[in-house]
């Protein structure tokens, strides 16, 4: 099987493919040409596949997400801080809320969010204003650890920018845990 093959199936599936996915695709076949004997099974190559087909799409996400970052319309946060959406809240407070991920990357998953954006649609957009709600955030990630019986060892995310496949511009911290953490994280 070869990188064009591969990169015409994720196209079919998904659309479109970053630059990323297809160098990741050619180095999968150059490695499997390399390593002809591990590379046999056709599992291995759905692996690979499923994993670019994961980049890809997480990547083109967040490319849309950032288009419309700072159009003014209100989040899919926006609207579960209004309960127009409903979610599995862990912990609330007059600032803070946080709520189980519907996508969990981990036993644990935790988003954690200010109730009131404020223009803090990213970490990177910061300001000294911001200092306080970003304590009070990394203060109720704390507190979810506890809540969750994690607080022996956690990590939090916060994903800013389309680089860093930000999906929801409305500053957001990801609290995980309960399995072992590898690192490098990306």
């Amino acid at each position: 099987m070869n990188s064009l093959y591969l990169l015409r199936d994720v196209v079919e599936n998904s659309g479109a493919i970053s630059l990323r996915a297809f160098n990741f695709i050619k180095t999968a076949n150059q490695t499997a040409q390399i390593q002809n004997a591990s590379i046999r099974s056709p599992l291995r190559f759905r692996r690979v596949l499923s994993s670019v087909r994961a980049t890809s799409d997480e990547e083109l996400a967040a490319a849309a997400a950032a288009a419309n970052a700072d159009s003014g319309a209100p989040t899919i946060f926006d609207k579960i801080i209004s309960k127009e959406i409903p979610s599995s809240i862990v912990y609330e407070d007059e600032s803070v809320l946080a709520f189980r991920d519907i996508s969990p990357q981990a036993p644990v998953h935790v988003l954690v969010i200010p109730k009131l954006c404020d223009g803090l649609t990213q970490l990177g957009k910061a300001e000294k204003r911001h200092e306080e709600i970003l304590g009070q955030l990394l203060h109720a990630a704390k507190i979810v650890a506890e809540k969750e019986g994690i607080s022996d060892g956690f990590r939090v995310v916060i994903n800013s920018g389309a680089s860093a496949c930000q999906s929801v511009y409305h500053l957001h911290l990801h609290v995980l845990g309960g399995r072992q953490m590898k690192w490098p994280p990306g």
